[in-house]
């Protein structure tokens, strides 16, 4: 699954298109290396997303096309 699909089916941001510009500014890693919003994700790959107020970092556990609300949290971890 692309990287910028993730963010948005995650609830991590909350357009895709806002994850491009992200990816694309270099707001983005994967695993300590810039990707672009193509960038196919894997399990267990370890992401961090520059925010403003700071840095989230976290693991991919699952990859699913769709999911509920409830159940978006359960498709990472957060890293300290």
């Amino acid at each position: 699954m692309r990287i910028d699909k993730f963010l948005k089916v995650s609830r991590i941001l909350k357009r895709r298109t806002v994850a491009q510009e992200a990816a694309n500014a270099g707001k983005i890693s994967v695993n300590g290396r810039e990707v672009k919003p193509s960038y196919r994700l894997k399990i267990g790959d370890v992401v961090e997303v520059s925010f403003a107020a700071g840095v989230l970092k976290f693991r991919v556990l699952e990859l699913k096309e769709t999911v509920k609300k409830d159940e978006a949290a359960s498709l990472y971890e957060i890293i300290l």
